[in-house]
């Protein structure tokens, strides 16, 4: 019996827009090095053409790669990634990894595997994000005010740049909003996992290496992120907190933006996720609200 067989059956999928070519490079032997050989390993071409990665870099497991013809932003991406992984069949966890990532460990994936094969209703695993420095960003911590990087445990969102899902607890929550693109898709796919009664950990012995960037280098950040808060109010909130989560957010943005344009484009994205449907409405329960105001994250902040 190989280590993959031990446990739960590990995925890795990456997907990428093909501008950082030495980064996957980098990524996919950090995937080769570990100590757990996944059963698979999907590479998504959003939009791009992708080399033979396999023979090149000498991966281990089982490779496909996928190209799309348009980039569809992140979540879209991923989501192709997932369906491929359903028509194989054999994979219980996927390990989806940034492209400019880097893991430093060469035991992420057997730390995954045990974490998931102690508990069966653990849906999501976020890891640590540390720039070359092991500097940890702020908003990289998924609690609300949390200076600590080293404090695991439950939580109410995770990182997209790495983490784990349950393939179970998607084929009961549904996969990623792809009608995002980019931003908030996280904390959509995490409220739908606690809704469900899945948990969300955060694990920082699982370390992902990520340059230090900020998001509002995209030039759609603003517009995107307050047209998602919106949809994701919309799909995910009771109606009463609705307007306490929107009118807070307002609040918050007009005393930390300091650039006119970039309110601008805030305003005309809220006014997009108003006037334009985000998809199918579920909202959460009120006992989830409870429950994640417990973790820390009442979901109006």
């Amino acid at each position: 019996m190989s280590q993959a067989e031990e446990g739960p059956r590990i995925a890795v999928a990456v997907v990428t827009m093909g501008n950082r070519p030495a980064e996957v490079d980098a990524l996919l032997t950090s995937v080769a090095k570990q100590d757990v050989v996944p059963a698979r390993i999907v590479i998504i071409g959003n939009g791009c053409p992708l080399p033979e990665f396999a023979e090149r870099l000498g991966l281990p497991g089982e490779v496909t790669t996928i190209e799309v013809d348009d980039n569809l932003g992140c979540p879209g991406g991923r989501n192709v990634g997932l369906s491929r992984l359903r028509e194989f069949g054999d994979v219980d966890v996927v390990v989806e990894l940034d492209d400019d990532g880097l893991l430093v460990d060469g035991d992420v994936l057997r730390k995954v595997r045990d974490l998931y094969a102690a508990r069966p209703r653990l849906g999501i695993v976020g890891f640590r994000i540390a720039d070359e420095n092991g500097e940890t960003q702020r908003r990289h911590v998924p609690r609300v005010g949390a200076k600590d990087p080293m404090r695991g445990g439950p939580v109410t969102g995770f990182l997209g740049g790495g983490h784990a899902l349950s393939m179970p607890m998607l084929a009961e929550t549904g996969d990623w909003p792809a009608e995002f693109f980019f931003a908030h898709e996280e904390t959509d796919l995490a409220w739908r996992a606690i809704d469900a009664g899945w948990t969300v950990l955060y694990e920082p012995e699982l370390l992902l290496q990520h340059p230090k960037t900020s998001p509002a280098r995209h030039a759609i950040y603003y517009r995107v992120t307050a047209r998602n808060r919106v949809w994701l109010t919309r799909r995910r909130l009771p109606l009463a907190l609705i307007p306490v989560h929107l009118g807070i957010w307002i609040v918050l943005t007009l005393l930390r933006t300091r650039s006119v344009g970039g309110l601008r484009a805030w305003f005309g994205g809220f006014a997009e996720g108003l006037r334009r449907s985000g998809g199918e409405r579920r909202p959460m329960r009120w006992r989830t609200v409870w429950r994640l105001t417990r973790l820390g994250r009442p979901p109006v902040i």
